[in-house]
C-alpha cells in the first residue's frame, strides 16, 4: 500500500509513502542525461533529460518506484492489484514495459502537457523485467506540482485523468477514489456544530475536534480520503525547511506502523521510507521506518553529464542527537 502526494508553498514538492513488508534494498539513483536507456520496444535514448528518484538497480538498469526529472516532472507508480492490465503490443503506438515507463516519460517530457501527448501515443506492454523480477501491476500518479495527472492501464485501455487533488493511493480505480470524497462533503477543519437534531443537546466536549468523521483506518479508500483533506488544509510558511517539514506531517498522517496490517508469515506492512523532492531544485528527500531524520540528495552536486548512474545507500539506522 502506497500514498503520493504533491505540495506547492514558494517552491513545488511531490513525494510518497512506500508501504510493503520487505525492502529491495533501494537506492537514491541519479540518472545523468547521457546514460543509455535500452528500452525493450523503442530505441536505446542516451541524450534525455537527468533523473532522481528511489529504485532497485538491477543489472546496471534503475527500476524507479518515484522519480523526478531535472525540469521539474515527477512520477510515482502505486500498487494496482486486480485492475491492472497489460497488453500486447500494438502497432502504430510506442510499446513500453511497465518497469520502464517511468523513465520512458521522465526522459523526454518536461511538463504535463508533453506527457500527455506521450500518453496519447503509448501502449503498456505485459513485459517481465525478467523472470526473477515479473511486472507489478501499478497505476501512476504523474505532476509538475501544480498539476497532476493519473494513469491507469485496465482491460479496456489505457486511461489518463487530470488529478485536480494531487493525491493518489492503491486500488480501487481513480474515478472512485474521487468520487468517494463526496461521502465526506461536511468534512470541516472547525470544530463540529449540532446537526444532528434540535431535539437533543449535543456540544463540543473537547479540544481538537476538527475533521471529526475523518476516516483513520489504512485502506487506501482512507488514505485518499486522509491525504487529500490534510493536504488540502494545510497551511505552512514558505521556506525550504517548513515547506519540506509541512510535507511530510502530511504524509506522516497515513503512515503505516508495524503491526497494524499482517501479512502472515510474520510479516507486516510497513512504510518503509518517505520521499519528498523539491521539484525546482532537484532535490531528494527521504526518511525510513528506522531513521526519522531527513536525508537529502541534490541531483545538482553530481555530474549530470555524465554517462554512468549514481547511487545512495539508505541511510536506515536511527541518527539521534544527543543535546546534552
Amino acid at each position: 500500500m502506497c500514498t503520493a502526494i504533491t505540495y506547492v508553498t514558494k517552491d513545488r514538492y511531490f513525494g510518497r509513502n512506500l508501504d510493503l513488508e520487505y525492502s529491495y534494498q533501494e537506492t537514491v539513483t541519479i540518472t545523468p542525461r547521457n546514460y543509455n536507456f535500452k528500452f525493450r520496444f523503442n530505441k536505446e535514448n542516451n541524450k534525455h533529460y537527468a533523473l532522481i528518484g528511489m529504485a532497485y538497480v538491477s543489472s546496471d538498469y534503475p527500476l524507479y518506484y518515484d522519480a523526478i526529472n531535472e525540469k521539474g516532472l515527477a512520477m510515482a507508480g502505486l500498487n494496482y492489484p486486480s485492475n491492472a492490465y497489460y497488453h500486447e503490443k500494438k502497432e502504430g503506438y510506442n510499446n513500453v514495459a511497465p518497469f520502464e515507463f517511468i523513465p520512458w516519460i521522465l526522459c523526454q517530457a518536461k511538463d504535463i502537457e508533453e506527457a500527455k501527448e506521450l500518453l496519447a501515443k503509448t501502449n503498456i506492454v505485459k513485459e517481465n523485467f525478467s523472470n526473477e523480477l515479473p511486472a507489478s501491476p501499478l497505476h501512476w500518479i504523474i505532476s509538475s506540482g501544480k498539476k497532476s495527472l493519473t494513469v491507469e492501464c485496465d482491460q479496456d485501455g489505457l486511461h489518463v485523468y487530470d488529478n485536480p487533488v494531487g493525491v493518489l493511493t492503491n486500488n480501487p480505480p481513480f474515478p472512485f477514489q474521487l468520487f468517494n470524497l463526496n461521502n465526506y462533503i461536511s468534512l470541516s477543519n472547525k470544530a463540529p456544530v449540532n446537526t444532528f437534531s434540535p431535539d437533543i443537546n449535543l456540544d463540543v466536549y473537547s479540544r481538537g475536534m476538527g475533521a471529526l468523521g475523518l476516516p483513520g483506518d489504512l485502506s487506501s479508500a482512507s488514505r485518499f480520503v486522509k491525504a487529500t483533506f490534510t493536504k488540502l488544509n494545510s497551511t505552512s510558511g514558505d521556506s525550504e525547511s517548513e515547506s519540506i517539514s509541512q510535507f511530510y506531517q502530511i504524509l506522516n498522517s497515513v503512515n503505516q506502523q508495524r503491526g497494524c496490517v499482517d501479512m502472515g508469515h510474520g510479516l507486516f506492512e510497513i512504510t518503509i521510507y518517505s520521499s519528498c523532492c523539491n521539484l525546482d531544485k532537484g532535490i531528494y528527500y527521504y526518511k525510513t521506518y528506522e531513521n526519522s531524520q531527513i536525508t537529502a540528495v541534490d541531483m545538482h552536486k553530481e555530474n549530470l553529464d555524465g554517462n554512468d548512474l549514481v547511487s545512495y545507500e539508505l541511510i536506515k539506522g536511527q541518527q539521534i542527537f544527543a543535546q546534552n
